[in-house]
């Protein structure tokens, strides 16, 4: 991709330098903690495909980070930031307790047990995963792996399961994880996954050059790695706080924290090691209440509640703190000291939302007027580089009072191509908007040029001066933001206003292990979501089905522009049809056609493009 990217500009380089002046204190203490304990580099930081075609992990695109100082296209936290995220290798936390860092976007973290080797969150992809171990093995000895953690249901912390141990190696270990967790690994992902898959091409800034003008960092790492993703299902759910395991002759006291960081999560302790994993409930940012790539916006309540427990429960005796993004801590006081951080973030973030909320203020509004007090604004581990308090707080007020702001003329407004067209015509045609938008440019207010061009764009796509004009303002905007998520939003879409849509070379649907995973209603609620309920107007059918391989029976009915299921006895009656039949129908085979409804259902299911538009919108 040829970078066409502009400079920054005098209004931007003003404020990022002043930004410079502003660093917390403690940068300096995180760097020497991201370095404490190194082993061995990953030096050149290539992981290539298992057929070794391609690589799926390359660090060496990041190189431009190796000068300390900021260039005016970042925002200089976000630099160094980028810069820590970049230290790469095995690193040794305490003896017997290890992680790999910067062979993916999370960490896999590694604890010596009689045997062998229990891992916990093997990466992304099963070729970054397998390279990991093969690192840690070349530097701590052969040892077998003897069980795997799944902290939380993000791929990111399951999908290299494959990487690490086969098939059937898998049946003879322990595979732990939180209650729910396997639903929550395939709903969570699956049932809007297109959208969310289009969102984090925006999200995550997959698609652009790496360097100071594009892409440099994610916050919690660099970027994910394109190999397999995998997943092998746990064996063992831990389902309360207190809960013990002896893994490999290792003991292991778990923590539930489900609805945090994710659906379904635990933290642990090491009591032979004095370590807490703190999963990714205390990582080394302001954390997402709300993923700009789409999911269920989760609970501040949860997450700070989870974090006062870790507190009590273990504080006054752990001495190692890691987490499954970014660098341990050491030290009771340090670690206690960051966890009551933490804390008191999402407890400020949710009950000053809501504070405001309560005198009347709207989410954009509670956004623009929400501050962090100085113990947290000045502490680097509370810092926006991946969520931010404005998006946050409009997460919490969406998880109270949802998108309505209670002024009736947001209750039915004309959707956007509509809207934008009229806005235009109020304003004096697209060529009048473009000219006043060029002095606001001027002057340096970049987010009005930004909204208001967005009205000319979605009412006239074609119109060349008015998309360059608001892409070099989402340009300045992608430079001046500390958080990665945002400068990832901003670059990618005026990427997009210049070159048209990115997308990945593949559609992140669900894999071949995802598909055996799912449950037979999680099928019938996907094929739901596909149903073209226009097609089917009129349709009224119903049929009965057993799976072959479990006995489990179905009524499913077509009624209305809906698909219904209804769980059955064992029926006589009803049409035995193998699982791979409901799998083919939901995503695509030639058993899709197995029975009458599945027949007349696949006539009627919609196809999904993965690159559907979305800083403009087509006529």
């Amino acid at each position: 991709m040829t970078s066409t990217a502009k400079p920054a500009s005098a209004a931007t380089i003003a404020l990022n330098r002043a930004a410079a002046q502003a660093l917390p204190e403690d940068l300096a203490l995180n760097r020497a903690e991201a370095e404490r304990g190194l082993i061995a580099a990953l030096d050149p930081g290539v992981i290539l495909s298992k057929d070794g075609s391609r690589p799926v992990w390359d660090l060496t695109r990041y190189a431009f980070l190796d000068p300390e100082e900021t260039p005016d296209t970042v925002h200089p936290a976000l630099w160094q930031q980028a810069r820590l995220n970049r230290i790469a290798g095995l690193f040794e936390v305490v003896p017997g307790v290890y992680q790999l860092r910067g062979f993916d976007l999370s960490n896999m973290t590694l604890i010596e047990g009689e045997r062998g080797v229990i891992v916990v969150d093997p990466l992304v992809s099963a070729d970054a995963a397998a390279a990991a171990l093969a690192f840690y093995r070349r530097h701590r000895g052969p040892r077998p792996v003897t069980a795997i953690v799944y902290t939380h249901c993000h791929a990111d912390h399951y999908g290299g399961a494959r990487g690490i141990v086969t098939e059937e190696e898998a049946t003879k270990l322990p595979i732990l994880a939180p209650e729910g967790f396997l639903h929550e690994a395939i709903s969570e992902t699956l049932l809007a996954g297109h959208a969310m898959y289009r969102r984090t091409v925006y999200f995550s800034g997959a698609m652009l050059e790496k360097g100071p003008l594009g892409q440099v960092d994610s916050g919690l790492g660099k970027s994910v790695s394109t190999g397999r993703v995998t997943l092998i299902a746990p064996n063992d759910e831990i389902r309360e706080t207190g809960e013990r395991r002896v893994l490999d002759g290792v003991e292991f006291v778990f923590q539930m924290a489900p609805d945090t960081e994710a659906p379904a999560e635990f933290l642990f302790y090491l009591p032979a090691f004095r370590t807490l994993c703190a999963a990714e409930l205390a990582t080394r940012t302001m954390h997402n209440l709300y993923t700009l790539r789409g999911a269920a916006v989760r609970s501040a309540v949860a997450w700070w509640q989870a974090l006062d427990q870790a507190v009590a429960l273990f504080g006054d005796q752990v001495e190692a703190m890691i987490a499954q993004h970014h660098w341990p801590a050491w030290g009771r006081d340090r670690i206690v000291a960051l966890l009551e951080r933490q804390r008191d973030l999402y407890k400020h973030l949710h009950d000053q939302t809501l504070r405001l909320a309560n005198q009347g203020l709207t989410a954009p509004e509670i956004a623009e007027a929400l501050t962090l007090p100085v113990g947290l604004s000045q502490a680097w581990d509370c810092l926006p580089f991946y969520g931010t308090a404005s998006h946050n707080a409009k997460g919490v007020f969406q998880r109270y009072l949802g998108w309505y702001d209670s002024h009736p003329a947001t209750l039915n407004p004309h959707p956007p191509r509509a809207a934008a067209e009229r806005y235009v015509a109020f304003m004096g045609g697209a060529d009048a908007v473009v000219a006043k938008a060029r002095e606001s440019f001027d002057a340096g207010d970049y987010r009005w040029v930004a909204e208001v061009l967005r009205h000319v764009v979605f009412a006239r796509p074609d119109h060349r001066p008015a998309r360059d004009l608001q892409a070099d303002a989402l340009e300045q905007l992608g430079y001046q933001s500390s958080a990665a998520s945002w400068r990832n939003e901003y670059l990618t879409a005026a990427h997009e206003l210049r070159h048209g849509i990115l997308t990945w070379p593949a559609p992140k649907t669900a894999n071949p292990d995802q598909k055996r995973a799912m449950t037979a209603p999680m099928l019938l609620d996907y094929l739901g979501i596909r149903l073209n309920a226009a097609r089917a107007e009129g349709l009224d059918r119903s049929e009965d089905i057993t799976l072959a391989e479990t006995g489990e029976s179905y009524r499913l009915t077509l009624r209305n522009g809906a698909l219904t299921y209804r769980p059955l006895p064992p029926a006589s009656d009803a049409l035995t049809v193998p699982r791979k039949a409901l799998e083919d129908l939901a995503f695509g085979g030639p058993d899709a056609g197995a029975t009458p409804l599945f027949r007349l259902i696949a006539g009627l299911l919609d196809s999904f493009d993965p690159g559907f538009p979305v800083i403009d919108r087509p006529a």
